[in-house]
């Protein structure tokens, strides 16, 4: 079976590794997936198998190098509160029952589920993401499920995982524990064409998930008075619908120069809107590392972000920054998009940050380096705790 073959060289301890937590393989919804799409075939191509249990579909194997990546759909509740919880749950039985005795875990709700790996020998490293609990799109009960997710990951997961440093701080001082710092990364891109009817340059761009934690309905203000002199473009949907999308429609219907594209999968289409764009906001408030930012910085997306240290940390002197305000937001992209200048010193600075710190072959190596450690149950090269 896929979870139990030997690797020919015998050059690694780690033979086959789950990953948890995410919709699939391929997927294009998110952070999650876009960082499996990129982790998946790397490990594969290592002569490892990989199984990445995902939402829906049918089961699929797909070959890279040496090794395999198989697709495998599991049971669960498509709602809003419920889906990562009940998909995490039944992934998490699957693979305690019959995968591998490693597992990458992505999203504290399924700290809930280490006992049950733990008591059948899954070793497992957990991806935090972001502060989930403090998230303006979950209830009362939602947050406090998230916050009980995370003790419970703090207290039973073999290794931790931050794609920030800020998020590693935070939970050192919350949770009293350690782990590894390791970012998204970013594709370098080949120029691409213009969108369809829109001017490079010319035109505001927004890529996100429409919920409140990103800056949507304060941007939805700017982009009233950004819309008399610039077109404004935004990519992205909330997955459920709801009260934002149905402003961003109300928006796009009567404001010629507003533009909602939904949610866009491919990713030259996307690059052709960083690149061309004369002004990418980004307004993630409670994520790490952000995949959008990177991605928009190797496109050379001159940036105005939401003011956090999330954001400081990503994008360094390479953007201005606005606090959660409409007008605030309106004029640090109309300020910046009149500024041809300094909009070409933010694309370089931008571009060579994402270069530097930012690459996937970087990110996926250290992933690697992480779930060897743990599979042979040797301490890691730097010394951090488990």
């Amino acid at each position: 079976m896929v979870f139990r073959r030997r690797i020919s060289n015998g050059g690694s301890a780690l033979q086959s590794v789950a990953i948890i937590g995410t919709r699939g393989y391929p997927s294009f919804y998110g952070g999650f997936e876009t960082a499996v799409r990129k982790l998946a075939p790397y490990i594969a191509e290592q002569g490892l198998d990989v199984v990445v249990y995902g939402r829906g579909g049918t089961k699929c194997q797909y070959k890279f190098g040496a090794g395999t990546v198989t697709s495998i759909p599991t049971l669960g509740v498509d709602s809003k509160s419920l889906s990562t919880l009940t998909y995490g749950l039944f992934a998490s039985i699957h693979c305690a029952l019959f995968g591998p005795r490693t597992a990458l875990i992505m999203n504290v709700a399924n700290g809930f589920w280490l006992p049950l790996l733990r008591m059948f020998r899954v070793r497992t490293a957990v991806n935090v993401d972001g502060i989930e609990w403090e998230r303006a799109k979950w209830g009362t009960v939602a947050r406090a499920v998230f916050r009980y997710g995370a003790r419970f990951t703090a207290k039973f997961a073999d290794r931790l995982i931050f794609d920030a440093e800020a998020i590693g701080s935070k939970w050192s001082r919350e949770f009293g524990v350690n782990g590894t710092f390791i970012p998204y990364g970013a594709d370098l891109v080949k120029p691409q064409p213009v969108p369809q009817n829109l001017e490079s340059g010319r035109f505001v761009l927004v890529v996100a998930r429409l919920v409140p934690e990103n800056t949507i309905i304060e941007f939805l203000t700017a982009a009233e008075i950004l819309a008399q002199s610039w077109q404004v473009v935004v990519v992205g949907s909330s997955g459920y619908g709801g009260e934002i999308e149905e402003l961003i429609r109300e928006l796009a219907s009567r404001q010629s120069n507003f533009r909602w594209l939904g949610h866009v999968s491919d990713d030259l289409t996307l690059a052709g809107l960083w690149q061309h764009c004369g002004v990418y906001f980004h307004g993630h408030s409670v994520g790490g590392t952000n995949p959008a930012l990177v991605q928009a910085m190797a496109c050379g997306a001159p940036t105005v972000a939401r003011d956090t240290v999330f954001n400081r940390e990503v994008l360094g002197t390479a953007a201005l920054f606005a606090p959660p305000d409409g007008h605030a937001i309106a004029d640090a992209i109309d300020s910046l998009m009149r500024d041809s200048a300094l909009r070409e010193e933010f694309s370089i600075l931008g571009t060579t940050r994402a270069a530097t710190h930012y690459n996937w072959t970087k990110v996926n190596a250290e992933y690697l380096r992480v779930l060897t450690s743990l599979r042979s149950s040797a301490p890691l090269p730097d010394g951090e705790p488990s």
